[in-house]
């Protein structure tokens, strides 16, 4: 059990998608301006790269490995992501209009997304079992959020701050809270649980 927390809390906090590994940029900068629309987008993460995350296992697991077609996966996987994107659209589309209209662009650049795709791979190298895949895409998925609903309330509140000099205004100082957030996680590399 205590190794399961462990693949969550790792993927989490210690290994965090964005600011570890520095994958999902693109949407965790573009979308992290309102808490509301960055919640709603990790939301859809959590649900994508999870449920990606199984099926990509299932899929090399018991297609790719036995017909020894591994080298494939890569294009498998953004198959796989691509459909349960789709889905998710399909769905937001029809049930929140609004925020299908808030995520705009972003939504469907989820299936671009290489944290998604990374995610799938980093399972498959560190070989693990179906519920292992799916804790660590649930884990990685979760960090994704926390960091854009951290980055998104952070620039709430200095969006309109008259203290930031005018050369630190816009993308500056968004990657300065990137950059600060980044060694804020790091503490978080001897956690023992």
């Amino acid at each position: 059990m205590t190794s399961l927390l462990m693949i969550v809390l790792t993927a989490a906090l210690i290994n965090n998608v964005v600011l570890n590994q520095f994958l999902g940029l693109c949407s965790f900068l573009g979308v992290s301006k309102q808490t509301e629309t960055a919640a709603s987008l990790g939301g859809a993460v959590i649900f994508v790269i999870t449920i990606a995350s199984g099926v990509a296992n299932l899929l090399f697991t018991f297609v790719l490995e036995p017909l020894e077609l591994e080298y494939l996966q890569t294009i498998v996987f953004i198959l796989v992501i691509a459909a349960l994107v789709q889905v998710v659209e399909m769905f937001l589309k029809k049930s929140a209009p609004a925020l299908h209209k808030a995520l705009g662009i972003y939504l469907p650049l989820i299936t671009t997304n290489c944290a998604v795709l990374g995610v799938a791979l980093t399972n498959v190298t560190n070989e693990y079992g179906f519920f292992e895949s799916i804790l660590a895409g649930f884990g990685t998925a979760a960090g994704y959020t926390i960091a854009i609903v951290l980055m998104a309330g952070i620039r709430e509140r200095v969006e309109d701050n008259e203290d930031i000099p005018e050369c630190f205004k816009g993308a500056p100082i968004v990657l300065l809270i990137a950059a600060l957030m980044a060694i804020a996680f790091a503490g978080f590399a001897n956690l023992n649980v």
